[in-house]
């Protein structure tokens, strides 16, 4: 297979399990590439994501590393033959490549979730409260960006409202729904649009009071994307210098912790759509 210029987070993530896989076996990159009869510049290509790997190729890989987590080859396998090309494919060249990638792994994943403290998550937004977000940005964005970005957002929603929904939950904080964006009316019918989804049987809505006590030190915003098997889990997380994709084990393991410790300190379901209700009452 030819050598890619550029690869995306998807094909980056099968090159970083084919890494892990081969460091948990104590080889080196010279050491893997004699084991699977290539050279060790093919070896980081491949753990780059910037070479292709066939499934032959990859169970081959697994054999001779002596990985026997059957269900992680199997799933690495569903990888490699994927040749899906999403609706998002439409925005390459259109978006930086972080949105793509945002949308192909919602596309594939088995679960969504998200926290939030400032703003409404971007799937349950409004496409009215979206532009109003977009329109914040510094430096301000050019007309046709700003159409691009909320039509992506819009069409991100996919994966709540077509055919083949996502289980989805949301912890999101008083203060993203009591902050006013795009004014008052768009608040107001943003807030409605929370409760409107929040009675779909896949979607979970919870909120964070501002009256929870002992939770200062639970403000990690996250999206969590659950693989085929969790060893695959993804979290995405917003920087100062871009979107950045975690798969590391061990931190995949205190998003996790973290989000069950705040999803246990919110409100209840049931509970928290009266609390938007309410809110929705006084816009």
């Amino acid at each position: 297979m030819p050598r890619r210029k550029q690869a995306n987070a998807r094909q980056e993530r099968l090159g970083a399990e084919l890494r892990k896989l081969r460091e948990a076996a104590g080889l080196s990159g010279r050491a893997a590439a004699e084991l699977i009869g290539t050279d060790s510049a093919r070896v980081s290509q491949m753990e780059a994501g910037l070479a292709g790997v066939s499934e032959t190729r990859l169970r081959q890989i697994a054999a001779h590393y002596s990985c026997t987590d059957q269900e992680l080859i199997d799933a690495l396998a569903a990888v490699v033959t994927d040749r899906t090309r999403g609706w998002w494919e439409e925005y390459r060249g259109l978006l930086p490549t972080s949105f793509l990638d945002l949308s192909e792994l919602e596309h594939h994943a088995t679960f969504r979730w998200d926290v939030d403290f400032l703003h409404v998550p971007g799937l349950l937004q409004t496409e009215e409260y979206a532009r109003a977000l977009f329109s914040r940005r510094v430096p301000e964005l050019p007309e046709r960006d700003l159409d691009l970005r909320v039509s992506h957002r819009m069409q991100r929603r996919v994966i709540l409202t077509g055919n083949r929904p996502v289980p989805y939950e949301t912890l999101v904080h008083e203060a993203a729904l009591r902050i006013r964006v795009g004014g008052r009316a768009a608040s107001r019918a943003q807030l409605l649009r929370i409760l409107e989804l929040s009675e779909a049987d896949h979607v979970t809505v919870r909120v964070i009071p501002f009256e929870l006590e002992e939770f200062g030190d639970i403000t990690a915003a996250m999206v969590y994307a659950g693989g085929s098997v969790p060893k695959l889990d993804t979290v995405v997380r917003d920087g100062p210098h871009g979107t950045v994709f975690i798969d590391a084990e061990a931190q995949l393991g205190v998003f996790r912790t973290l989000f069950r410790r705040v999803e246990a300190a919110s409100l209840e379901p049931e509970r928290s759509r009266d609390f938007i209700h309410r809110l929705a009452k006084e816009l």
